[in-house]
């Protein structure tokens, strides 16, 4: 399977809170528009240090990360992101990985926006269509 990619929005969560509670005006949300590598075996979303600093997002904790090539790596968990692709929306913790240059859009927030990846057409598609739908398992 080739390499899939997604044109992405991430928006600093803090800032699109604080617009909601009226403390910050719409046109001051730090946000930016990434084409991402989508990485089934990634866990969460992926950042730069680039990126990490054009959203103003804190380092919440440092902590270490065992990479796909089985190395370890010292990276930070940042504040809060929102990520968009079309319609969909999703809040995750990114981790800055040292010497990242891509964005990594990970296991976790394609899951909660109901996306697979279609290996055919290299792309997203939404796994019950193309709205979201949320899936709450009742357990017996």
């Amino acid at each position: 399977m080739g390499t899939v990619y997604a044109n992405i929005t991430l928006k600093n969560a803090g800032d699109v809170i604080n617009v909601q509670r009226g403390l910050l005006p719409e046109q001051d949300i730090r946000e930016i528009k990434i084409n991402a590598v989508v990485d089934t075996g990634a866990v969460t979303l992926i950042i730069s240090e680039a990126v990490r600093e054009k959203l103003g997002l804190e380092v919440r904790k440092i902590t270490t990360a065992t990479l796909a090539n089985n190395t370890k790596e010292t990276c930070k968990i940042t504040e809060p992101v929102e990520i968009r692709w079309n319609r969909r929306t999703s809040v995750c913790l990114p981790w800055v990985i040292p010497g990242t240059e891509e964005v990594l859009l990970g296991a976790i927030p394609l899951e909660d926006m109901d996306l697979i990846v279609d290996p055919r057409n290299l792309e997203l598609t939404g796994r019950h269509g193309e709205e979201p739908v949320g899936i709450i398992y009742q357990v017996q």
